[in-house]
């Protein structure tokens, strides 16, 4: 993982560069005390800590320019400054911390901030991201079936398992995006391995059938002949 720190104050970069060093060994960070120094060396790193107030240029302004150029960079403002608070979170950071660092603090945060990075990479590569008390996973979001909702939950059916999360129906469909149909307020199919569909039901590969809502069922159709068309399918 590739960590910067850009801060004109050398005694907080060495400060928060050994707080990363004590808590992930193998991370390669970077510090720069201007921000346009920064910028000039063009590299991407995964996580950015970022001081507001600084010569020449602010660290507003170059969160600005990261997120102009589509960067992806997990965003941690430390600062003495209260006030840019508000605008921090317009250019989607992360979180934002005030100076003096408490070490406890930054270590809840860096550590948050290592996870939502994995999330990233994972969300790249077309898997799904998920942590609970006991462990941190991925699922292959190309394996997955169908989504079922279970309340607070969320029972997420593969090829070669189930998988419960706490998580929503609404989160879900966001998450798997396109090639994914919501056929109920309960159930969500991946379009890939669906084999039929009749009144109230949507067959799939591996013979389960879920609900299919009557009010959607129009609508599914459409859907489906349409995915069928755009992946070469035979329309019989």
């Amino acid at each position: 993982m590739r960590v910067a720190i850009c801060d004109d104050e050398r005694e907080s970069c060495n400060g928060l560069s050994l707080l990363i060093k004590r808590q992930e060994p193998d991370c390669e960070v970077a510090c720069f005390h201007t921000c346009r120094q920064f910028l000039e060396a063009a590299q991407h790193f995964d996580i950015l800590l970022l001081d507001i107030q600084m010569e020449e240029m602010g660290g507003i302004e170059v969160a600005r320019a990261l997120r102009g150029r589509g960067e992806r960079t997990v965003l941690i403002f430390v600062t003495a400054l209260k006030e840019y608070a508000p605008e921090a979170f317009e250019v989607s950071a992360f979180h934002y911390l005030l100076k003096p660092v408490v070490p406890e603090k930054f270590c809840r945060v860096f550590e948050s901030a290592c996870l939502q990075v994995r999330k990233l990479e994972s969300q790249s590569a077309g898997q799904l991201f998920f942590q609970t008390k006991a462990r941190s996973f991925t699922v292959p979001r190309d394996e997955v079936l169908y989504v079922e909702s279970r309340r607070r939950k969320v029972e997420i059916h593969t090829r070669k398992e189930n998988v419960t999360v706490y998580a929503t129906m609404k989160h879900m469909e966001e998450q798997l995006g396109e090639g994914f149909y919501r056929c109920h307020r309960g159930y969500l199919v991946n379009m890939a391995y669906v084999t039929g569909y009749g009144a109230g039901f949507v067959r799939l590969q591996n013979g389960e059938a879920v609900y299919l809502a009557r009010e959607k069922y129009s609508e599914f159709a459409k859907v489906y002949s349409e995915y069928l068309r755009q992946s070469g399918a035979a329309l019989v």
